[in-house]
């Protein structure tokens, strides 16, 4: 019985045959793109077929940055350079490109990528060389070809958004034998009539038709312009040596007016913001003036000397009511004082008054106990000189001398006849 193989076996068989083959490894096929897929992953997944066949390929994104130099769509015709092999899973061979060339264009490509290289070297596409797009262009050059849909597409646009500015074209050729030198001249022409901005490009078209614009000439004099300049070459896919460098490239030829006109009904919205802005502010100033002259007119006011007086006098009056208030508080405080004193006095007097009485009616009582009146009355009586010197001893008076004796109903006047003295007798 032969032997038998499994379906992986027979694969990976077939897989050696296509590694073995020397042709395989290395092989440039020419075909339209077909089935163009994007993955996410970055991975690019084709068909390259002609009118009798197709082939399925794939680009990875590790080689698509460096062997794509174009956004590729279905359609192209490209030459795919890469390896033939078997992918063993679903047992299918497919083309694995490491390069893809637009056909045809092969060696313009090498050509635009070396002279990018060397121009690159130079400084030329440096950002400090590029020049700021006027905010306001009045004067708008453009260097294109008289027809065609990139001049109508900046026209238009333009128009539509300033219709006021000033257009002034140079129709260049733009593609073909002489196209370079009519763009170089285009450019010097416009930089010389003092135009505010330049506009360089036209339509789409395959990278022969775009070459004008991947001279060196036409990049020097765009370089060189005093007066700064938008490209916008092809549509937003095509890339060109003018594109690096220029001040500014745009997308489009439509996108390049839209890059170099500021729309006038902004402009004007911004004006009635601002204008609105500044009523607003100058009611505000004008407010605060007229409330800082009324300030100043109410303080002039109150410095005026009859001002003056007149506020002196209601202080003054007010200053008097005060005063008057004070005065009288102090006045009832002190009569209340006196008055407290007063009493204190009286009081104080009243009752000395009653104490010296008291001992008054004491010395009475004992003055009128040793009065001799009182003796008198009781039937004692009192005996003196004639000269109303009061006898106490015998040893004062001698015989003979007239005596006067006061009784209490009168006086008796009587002469000593004789003195007997009595011895005192003492206790003891």
């Amino acid at each position: 019985m032969n032997n038998v193989y499994s379906v992986g076996q027979v694969n990976a068989h077939i897989r050696g045959i296509f590694e073995q083959d020397f042709a395989l490894r290395r092989i440039s096929v020419k075909g339209e793109i077909s089935n163009c897929t994007y993955h996410r992953s970055g991975h690019i997944y084709f068909t390259l077929k002609d009118e009798t066949s197709q082939l399925s390929s794939v680009m990875f994104a590790g080689d698509r940055r460096t062997g794509l130099g174009f956004a590729m769509k279905n359609g192209d015709k490209v030459v795919v350079t890469g390896s033939v092999e078997v992918y063993i899973r679903d047992g299918k061979y497919q083309l694995y490109a490491k390069k893809i060339e637009l056909q045809g264009a092969g060696l313009l490509y090498e050509r635009f990528l070396a002279l990018k290289r060397e121009l690159e070297e130079m400084g030329m596409f440096a950002p400090e060389y590029k020049q700021p797009i006027p905010q306001y262009v009045k004067r708008l050059g453009i260097v294109t070809a008289p027809t065609g849909a990139a001049v109508r597409d900046i026209q238009n646009i333009s128009l539509r958004r300033n219709p006021y500015i000033q257009l002034i074209l140079y129709p260049a050729l733009v593609q073909g034998e002489g196209a370079a030198p009519s763009i170089v001249r285009g450019i010097e022409t416009l930089d010389a009539a003092g135009v505010d901005c330049i506009i360089v490009g036209r339509g789409g078209g395959s990278i022969e038709d775009l070459w004008a614009f991947n001279e060196e000439a036409v990049a020097r004099a765009i370089f060189d312009c005093r007066t700064p300049v938008i490209s916008a070459v092809g549509h937003e896919t095509d890339t060109t040596i003018a594109d690096f460098v220029a001040d500014l490239r745009a997308p489009t030829p439509s996108a390049a007016a839209e890059l170099a006109v500021c729309d006038i009904r902004e402009i004007l919205k911004r004006y009635d913001i601002c204008q609105e802005r500044f009523s607003r502010g100058m009611t505000t100033a004008l407010e605060y003036s007229e409330w800082k002259y009324k300030t100043r007119m109410e303080k002039i006011r109150s410095l005026r000397p009859s001002n003056q007086i007149r506020e002196k006098r209601l202080r003054l009056d007010a200053m008097e009511d005060r005063l008057r208030e004070r005065s009288g508080r102090i006045l009832d405080e002190n009569r209340h004082r006196w008055n407290t004193l007063l009493s204190s006095i009286r009081e104080g007097q009243r009752r000395k008054l009653e104490q010296e009485k008291h001992r008054l009616e004491i010395l009475i009582g004992r003055v009128e106990g040793a009065s001799p009146v009182r003796k008198l009355s009781q039937g004692f009586s009192y005996v003196e000189t004639e000269a109303g010197r009061n006898i106490s001893s015998v040893s004062t008076v001698n015989v003979g001398d007239r005596l006067q004796i006061q009784v209490t109903d009168g006086t008796i006047r009587t002469e000593i006849t004789g003195i007997e003295k009595k011895e005192r007798v003492t206790g003891g």
